[in-house]
């Protein structure tokens, strides 16, 4: 092959060389337009997966790599007055200079054609003339701007400030400086690259930055290579007590905002995009320069397996794309946690720490017990004292209360919609199914969405609450959960809205009934989505009378003996339309504004509010976003929260979005939970209200991690428990937990232990004749020390 790369940064280097040695015939070029000594930056990290990978590839620049690495285990978090220090982390790190260096020679030992200091052919010629072009020319990619058309970039620039900078400060882990400064919080990531010197960023929020005066410089215009002198020199005084008499040392560096690429395709014809130009992730989660190695082997991998080029560029990006999303979506996660950092300031040393450590939801509770058990096992403690509790558990198996209902543990089963009530009435079914969750452990059971009239049904089998067989049916069922069960079971109420009179989920879910169907009504004439019925705009009159329903249906869940009342105000049902600007388009005082769109869901929860018990918990679940342009977004979402919590809310039950299907939500594991952080934070715990926290939460680590962060009160489980209606019970056998928080009924105690699977109680043979001598055990806190460069010692 002739292959152009454009780009002499680590990615195409390490391509060039790859390439070389599958086949030294072919012929590639490369060009840089900087000269081959010029470098930004300072220090790159890489995991042992990665390295794995560089050493399997290519064991001449592994051989080297390794030789210069620095290497450590722990991290500290400095924090409140306090240091964290956790292990077991596993990091490997050197100079991005050396490591240049050491791929340029590699790549000139094989036969590359390197052009530094020139300026690559148009992108037009080279496409012509080779190949393959390989468009290596980072974040600000001309190649990708060039055919932005093919490639369709997403470019997300993000509102925190960083510079790049290094220290003559040898650290010996992983460093974390986090300082409530006069301006507010700013923090330093900081870690070793060499026995000569470390990388230190400094991040803040753009109102920090300026409350510093480090918008001071913002006006000037620096030439390549020059850097920021003047706000390096007040980055140095404001950290002088980290920086311990060390030297902040500059290289180009300069106030920059993180932007995030996206690209909705990799390649156009034999024109491929590699590392930073086709995608980045934030420096809080990972090395660009691990994500460009890793794609170059894996795009070499896939032109030698395959028979021609735009084969191989299909399988590079098929198999290479999944990777990188998955790191971008932590790599997301990660950078919205530092951009949101203020909100924990008040949080406790070990709590903080913890929270850092698990922002991506990458690593929890049981990874950090894998990797350093004492650390662990102080969280555990620590959430029991913090939150009063006497008996150190896992934290699912705290109780909690809410308002005056106590609840023994912190699951809840999700409200999840059965679709099996005839004329409004559960019957069997929904006892079974309800019954058989609040036997399994769980602390909360939701019902469905119970509708509060006829017109208000999502289905022909939605059951209700509005007729008074409906709520006799009811009883029978929480009488069984109260009768057998330890569990508190709690109604949801609402009405469906422009999504109402609809085929049941598995005859087709959103498919309008074309029998027995009935007119829909919403604040604004505007349909669900296309197919959907045209709803009617409902009137004032009308509203007094949905708001009477929903009065008269918390009467009925009272009656019945329902422990707690829940208003469904989210998923694009009613109150959630009034709730939205992009369902509600009202003239009147019920719409435009948040304030007037507010107005009748909280007319609708101040009614309830009277009409149910006072020491009874009423809570709301609403869509903290409505993932579509021009919706309702997380801010809005902060300030709807606000009001019900002004209104007297017990709980909120934070999910997102179902209000259009035009939503492009942003799914991952627990993908929900920063809405519900977030809200807590900034609204619910200083006022005493239960956050409780919902989405693809699926494991007992996962909702242990959330409770321990403080990023929810309450995890609502829904599908985890249809596959396990045991699931809670469970979890607690899983963790090896006993104690009434998780007590199996007395008929079912007998199943309290997992059963033997093959093999399991086999008793293995002595087979050999002397025994090993036991080895030490490996102290999970590996820090870097100068002295010992070449073979890092383990300390305490």
């Amino acid at each position: 092959m002739k292959i152009a790369i454009v780009g002499g940064g680590p990615g195409g280097l390490y391509f060039a060389a790859l390439m070389k040695q599958l086949d030294p015939s072919h012929q590639i070029t490369l060009w840089e337009r900087n000269a081959a000594s010029d470098t930004f930056g300072f220090g790159v990290v890489f995991s042992d997966e990665t390295l794995g990978g560089i050493g399997n590839a290519d064991s001449v620049v592994a051989d080297y790599m390794s030789r210069r690495f620095a290497r450590w285990s722990d991290i500290d978090i400095h924090f409140g007055g306090e240091t964290v220090t956790v292990g077991g982390q596993g990091f490997a790190a050197m100079s991005r200079k050396e490591l240049l260096e050491l791929l340029q020679r590699r790549c000139a030992e094989l036969g590359v054609d390197l052009r530094f200091q020139t300026v690559a052919p148009p992108v037009e010629d080279l496409e012509a003339d080779y190949d393959l072009v390989l468009a290596a020319d980072g974040v600000n990619s001309q190649i990708r701007a060039k055919y932005a058309e093919s490639f369709h970039p997403f470019l997300d620039p993000r509102s925190n400030k960083f510079m790049w900078l290094g220290t003559d400060q040898v650290f010996e882990a992983f460093k974390f400086f986090v300082k409530e400064t006069e301006w507010g919080v700013m923090q330093i990531h900081g870690y070793p690259y060499s026995d000569a010197g470390s990388t230190f960023i400094v991040e803040m929020s753009e109102d920090v930055w300026r409350a510093a005066g480090f918008d001071e410089t913002a006006g000037d215009v620096f030439a390549p290579g020059v850097s920021d002198e003047k706000a390096i020199a007040k980055i140095s005084s404001i950290f002088a007590t980290e920086l311990a008499g060390y030297d902040v040392l500059a290289n180009n560096s300069k106030w920059l905002n993180f932007t995030t690429v996206r690209n909705g395709s990799w390649h156009r014809g034999n024109v491929v995009l590699l590392g930073d130009a086709a995608h980045t992730a934030h420096f809080s989660i990972g090395s660009g320069t691990k994500l460009a190695m890793e794609d170059s082997l894996a795009l070499a991998a896939c032109l030698h397996e395959h028979p021609d080029v735009a084969s191989a560029l299909a399988a590079y990006e098929t198999e290479r794309r999944p990777v990188v999303e998955s790191t971008q979506r932590a790599a997301q996660a990660s950078l919205e946690w530092f951009e949101r950092i203020t909100q924990y300031k008040d949080q406790q040393p070990t709590q903080f720490a913890f929270n850092l450590l698990t922002r991506s939801r990458r690593i929890t509770q049981e990874n950090l017990r894998l990797r350093d058990p004492e650390f662990a096992d102080a969280m555990d403690r620590h959430f029991a004292q913090t939150e009063d509790l006497g008996e150190t558990a896992p934290a699912m198996f705290q109780p909690y209360r809410i308002g005056g209902l106590e609840l023994k543990n912190r699951v809840v089963v999700s409200p999840m919609d059965m679709y099996s009530a005839v004329d409004g009435i559960p019957g069997d079914f929904h006892k079974v199914h309800l019954g058989s969750k609040a036997l399994g452990g769980a602390g909360l059971v939701m019902t469905e969405m119970v509708c509060v009239s006829a017109q208000g049904r999502i289905t022909l089998g939605c059951s209700g609450l509005y007729t008074d067989a409906q709520g006799e049916s009811w009883k029978e069922i929480v009488d069984f959960v109260h009768m057998h069960s330890t569990a508190k079971i709690g109604a949801q109420i609402g009405h469906s809205g422009r999504k109402g009179s609809t085929k049941v989920m598995w005859e087709g879910i959103d498919v309008p009934l074309a029998e027995g169907n009935w007119q829909v009504v919403s604040p604004s004439a505007i349909p669900y989505g296309p197919g959907n019925q045209v709803p009617r705009e409902i009137t004032r009159n009308e509203m007094d009378e949905v708001r009477e329903q929903f009065v008269a249906a918390a009467r009925r869940a009272d009656a019945a003996g329902f422990d707690l009342l829940e208003v469904h105000a989210a998923h694009g049902y009613l109150l959630s339309s009034f709730l939205s600007p992009v369902a509600n388009q009202r003239t009147d005082e019920y719409g435009g504004s948040l304030e007037n769109r507010l107005r009748y869901p909280l007319e609708v929860f101040d009614a309830i509010r009277t009409a149910w018990p006072a020491a009874k918990p009423v809570t709301v679940r609403i869509s903290a976003t409505d993932w579509i342009e021009g919706g309702n977004t997380v801010d809005d979402a902060v300030e709807i929260a606000r009001a019900f919590v002004a209104h007297g809310v017990s709980g909120i039950d934070v999910s997102t979005g179902q209000l259009s299907k035009e939503e492009k939500p942003a799914y991952g594991r627990s993908y929900q939970t920063p809405f519900a952080d977030r809200i807590r934070h900034e609204v619910a715990a200083p006022a005493g209200v239960a956050v409780i926290a919902v989405g693809a939460i699926s494991s007992y680590d996962d909702v242990n991690s959330i409770l321990l962060a403080g990023r929810a009160d309450l995890v609502a489980l829904g599908r985890a428990h249809l596959y396990d209606p045991q699931w809670t019970l469970h979890a607690a056998a899983e963790q090896e937990f006993k104690g009434d928080s998780a007590a199996w009924v007395q008929p079912f105690r007998a199943g309290n232990r997992r059963p033997p699977s093959a093999r399991t109680d086999a008793v293995r043979p002595r087979l050999s004749l002397l025994r090993e001598p036991e080895s030490e055990a490996v102290d999970a806190h590996l820090r870097w020390t100068p002295a010992t460069a070449s073979a890092p010692a383990l300390v305490e």
